[in-house]
C-alpha cells in the first residue's frame, strides 16, 4: 500500500520510519526543497494547490497530513480520488480558532470563553465582556506561539492591533492554569478508539519542551479528557491520531486546542509505548488492526530548539534515545528531541540527576521548574 503525505517535516519523516517497518510506501508533497521526510521517501516539491494535480499522488491507496494548515478545500479535491485520513472536515474545524472552539463548546467540552474579532470596535466590545487579561490571536496559521498577543492592560491594545489587526482574530479569555496537559488517541474506520496516557507538557514562549508521561493526575482528569476526545473523534468520524491540548487547574478541565495529525507531545510513544502513535496512526490509515498503546515505561522528552545539542555526552545517559531530524539550525525551530525512559519513578529521578547537568540553562530551568512535581 502506498501513502501519500501531504507536508515534510518531522512528522512525515517519523511516519515513513514507522511505517516502513510495516511495509507500507510513500510519497511526500511540501512546498519546502528541504523537507526533511524527503531524506526517508519520495519528495514531490510543490505549493498545496498543486496536491490534486500530481499524478504520484492520485495513485496512492490513502492520502494523510504532517501539517493541519494543509487547505480543507484541497483534501476535498484529492478526496474525490483517493481515500483521506483523517477526512477533511477535520482539517477544516481545526484551521480556524473560532471554528474549533465553537465545535468544542458545541460537543460539551469545555473551553476559555472567547469572542470574534475584526474591527477595534469589536475588540473593545470583546475586552468589555471577557475582561483582561486575555490573548489576541488571528484565527488561521497560528502555532507554537505565532499569530497571538497577550493583553494585559489597555496599554497593550493598540500595540497587538497593529501585529494582528490585518487578519481575522479570535480573543480568548486568559487562563490561570496550574499546568498543561495532551491526550493522543487514535481511531479506525470501524470506531474502535485507544488512547495513550495523559502527557503533561512544558511550553516556553509557545513551543512545546518538554513531555512526561504518564502524567501524574487525578485518574478522574484522565477519564474526563478521554470522554471530551471521545466525543470529538466520534463527532468527526475521525480516523487516525488525534491530540487535545488541556489546562488543567482549579476549575478541572479546559479544551485549548485539538491537532488533526500525529503530535509533538507523543513523540515520548517511539521508546515508550508498545506502539508508537506514527505506527498506530498509519495503522488507523491503512485499515490495519490497532496496536497496543500502553506503557514500556515512565518516558521524559526534551525537545532540542534552535539547534541541535552536543551528542556524546547526552548518549552517556542509561535509558536515553536521541531523535536528530536533519533540518538546518534556525531560531525557535524544532530540529531534534530525546527521550528518557525508565521502569520506574525511582529510575526516572536517578536518570534525571544524571543528565540535568548536561543540559542548558534554560531547559534545566524549565526542569527543575515545572516537572518537579513529577517526582
Amino acid at each position: 500500500m502506498r501513502i501519500g503525505i501531504l507536508g515534510g517535516g518531522q512528522l512525515a519523516r517519523m511516519m515513513v520510519a514507522a511505517g516502513i517497518e510495516l511495509g507500507l510506501d510513500f510519497i511526500v508533497l511540501d512546498p519546502a526543497s528541504d523537507a526533511c521526510a524527503g531524506q526517508l521517501a519520495p519528495l514531490i516539491i510543490g505549493d498545496w494547490a498543486s496536491a490534486s494535480e500530481q499524478p504520484e499522488l492520485l495513485a496512492c491507496d490513502r492520502i494523510t497530513c504532517d501539517f493541519e494548515n494543509v487547505p480543507a478545500a484541497v483534501l476535498e479535491s484529492l478526496a474525490a480520488a483517493v481515500t483521506v485520513r483523517p477526512g477533511p472536515m477535520a482539517f477544516e474545524a481545526a484551521q480556524d480558532r473560532l471554528v474549533e472552539k465553537s465545535l468544542l463548546r458545541q460537543l460539551s467540552i469545555p473551553v476559555p470563553d472567547f469572542a470574534p474579532v475584526s474591527s477595534r470596535p469589536e475588540l473593545l466590545a470583546a475586552i468589555e465582556r471577557i475582561g483582561l487579561p486575555a490573548v489576541l490571536k488571528t484565527r488561521r496559521l497560528g502555532y507554537d506561539g505565532k499569530g497571538q498577543a497577550v493583553l494585559r492592560s489597555q496599554e497593550d491594545l493598540e500595540p497587538a492591533w497593529q501585529a494582528l489587526g490585518e487578519h481575522e482574530l479570535i480573543l480568548e479569555a486568559w487562563v490561570p492554569y496550574r499546568h498543561e496537559c495532551a491526550l493522543t488517541a487514535v481511531r479506525c474506520a470501524g470506531g474502535e478508539i485507544r488512547f495513550y496516557p495523559l502527557s503533561w507538557t512544558v511550553h516556553d514562549q509557545g513551543i512545546l519542551r518538554l513531555a512526561r508521561a504518564p502524567a501524574p493526575v487525578d485518574p478522574a482528569l484522565v477519564d474526563e479528557a478521554r470522554s471530551h476526545v471521545r466525543l470529538l473523534m466520534d463527532h468527526l468520524d475521525y480516523v487516525g491520531c488525534l491530540t487535545l491540548e488541556l489546562f488543567v487547574g482549579e476549575f478541572g478541565l479546559l479544551a485549548n486546542e485539538f491537532a488533526p495529525r500525529v503530535h509533538n507531545s507523543a513523540h515520548w510513544t517511539i521508546e515508550g509505548s508498545l506502539t508508537s502513535q506514527f505506527e498506530n496512526h498509519l495503522r488507523a490509515v491503512a485499515d490495519l488492526p490497532l496496536g497496543d498503546t500502553g506503557m514500556r515505561g515512565q518516558t521524559l522528552m526534551f525537545n532540542w530548539i534552535g539547534a541541535m545539542p552536543a551528542v556524546d555526552k547526552l548518549l552517556s545517559v542509561p535509558g536515553l534515545r536521541w531523535h536528530d531530524y536533519g533540518k538546518q539550525a534556525r531560531s525557535g525551530r524544532k530540529v531534534g528531541h530525546a527521550t528518557l525512559v525508565a521502569r520506574d519513578q525511582d529510575e526516572l529521578a536517578e536518570r534525571l540527576a544524571q543528565i540535568r547537568p548536561l543540559l542548558d540553562d534554560q531547559t534545566a530551568s524549565l526542569l527543575s521548574g515545572e516537572i518537579t512535581p513529577l517526582g
